[in-house]
């Protein structure tokens, strides 16, 4: 392992975050797809393109075990299930969605598209929870995930790839659909499920959507990334448009003085309020947290955190472990977990200490640091 090295890098109104470690997950010029946590935190699950899914402690980065069997790339994967948190699901292009027991790593259900499609996303909900829901091609699927058995296909709302499909919180019975076609639909599953009497309302975003999400105290806002990585807020309950920023990464890269955005991650809702930020990348591997502003005059802010130091190439995921706040934080701990394109994981702390005491020390981090530490695992 290298020895630690210290840098002073400058940037007005923004946070820095040390870098506590670094993983090579040994797949030479394999990427990190995806990283999502376990509900209790004492794992994260890291989906990579050698279409295995390995998992580690988010405190100490120590390898736990590995998930095999997909035959295609893994396009989803999610701690899904309240009743049954060692669960771990994903989603594949060899057209399965497959369950895992994490305390086994083995594999213990695989539902079958039965078409040989792909399946880019999948989402548990319905009224009474028992809905499993995917996207694959035009098409949107439903099994009733306790018995395998498949209850609807809806084919007449999308004409090109579903990328998206999410249960919306607090209205468990209305799903979000997103696709390449550029159209989001939501849907009411109650009852028997069919494209002529369930489609409740469609939104026009115009361009082919990559990634959406909720956020907002009741959920009702809804964010859309796309693949020319514009984004769009919306009011998903009356289907009206909150602000489009088209040069969105333009806006991004003039508001940081260091660098310039190439792409977009993803958005983070620190889970209060109607905040969002939106988390840009560089090809460079530096990743910043701009807050988006789409009430009044539509703007994106300067980053407010900066992580650095970390990715030699362009980042795919990004764990948030934190509130990010406006504010200094009572307590310290780790900010988040990135994966990307160089096959590396990278943990993120507010400052030089690598103690942490406990899980809920991840909850809320401080942000006066001036100092970046970086340490490349071999």
């Amino acid at each position: 392992m290298e020895e630690a090295t210290e840098m002073e890098i400058e940037e007005p109104k923004s946070k820095k975050f040390g870098l506590k470690n670094s993983i090579q997950t040994n797949f030479g010029n394999d990427y990190v797809f995806q990283i999502v946590p376990k509900d209790d935190w004492s794992s994260v699950a890291v989906s990579l393109s050698t279409k295995a899914v390995k998992l580690y402690s988010p405190v100490t980065g120590q390898f736990q075990g590995e998930c095999k069997g997909h035959s295609d790339t893994i396009n989803q994967i999610s701690f899904s299930v309240s009743s049954s948190p060692h669960l771990l699901h994903s989603c594949s292009s060899d057209g399965t969605i497959r369950a895992w027991d994490t305390r086994t790593f083995q594999q213990v259900s695989c539902i079958n598209s039965g078409s040989s499609q792909e399946i880019f996303s999948f989402s548990f909900g319905g009224s009474n929870d028992n809905l499993l829901a995917a996207g694959a091609k035009s098409q949107i699927l439903f099994w009733d995930w306790r018995n395998g058995k498949q209850v609807a296909c809806l084919e007449e709302s999308h004409t090109e790839d579903v990328t998206q499909v999410h249960f919306v919180p607090d209205n468990r019975n209305k799903l979000l659909s997103a696709s390449v076609d550029g159209l989001m639909c939501i849907f009411n599953t109650d009852g028997d499920i069919n494209d002529d009497d369930d489609l409740e309302s469609v939104i026009n975003v115009g361009t082919s959507i990559g990634k959406v999400g909720f956020f907002g105290e009741t959920y009702q806002k809804l964010w859309c990334l796309t693949h020319i990585e514009s984004l769009s807020i919306w009011d998903w309950k009356d289907s009206r448009n909150e602000a489009n920023l088209l040069e969105a990464r333009s806006l991004a890269s003039d508001s940081w003085t260091l660098d310039h955005v190439d792409y977009f991650v993803d958005c983070h809702y620190p889970g209060e309020g109607d905040s969002l930020w939106l988390i840009g990348g560089t090809n460079a591997g530096a990743l910043g947290y701009f807050p988006v502003n789409y009430k009044g005059v539509r703007a994106i802010g300067s980053p407010e955190a900066i992580l650095g130091g970390g990715h030699k190439g362009v980042v795919r995921s990004v764990l948030p472990m934190s509130c990010l706040k406006g504010g200094p934080s009572q307590s310290q701990g780790i900010f988040a977990w990135t994966g990307g394109e160089d096959g590396r994981l990278c943990c993120w702390l507010s400052d030089d200490s690598t103690e942490i005491k406990s899980i809920l020390d991840f909850k809320c981090i401080g942000y006066e640091i001036t100092k970046v530490s970086q340490k490349k695992a071999a």
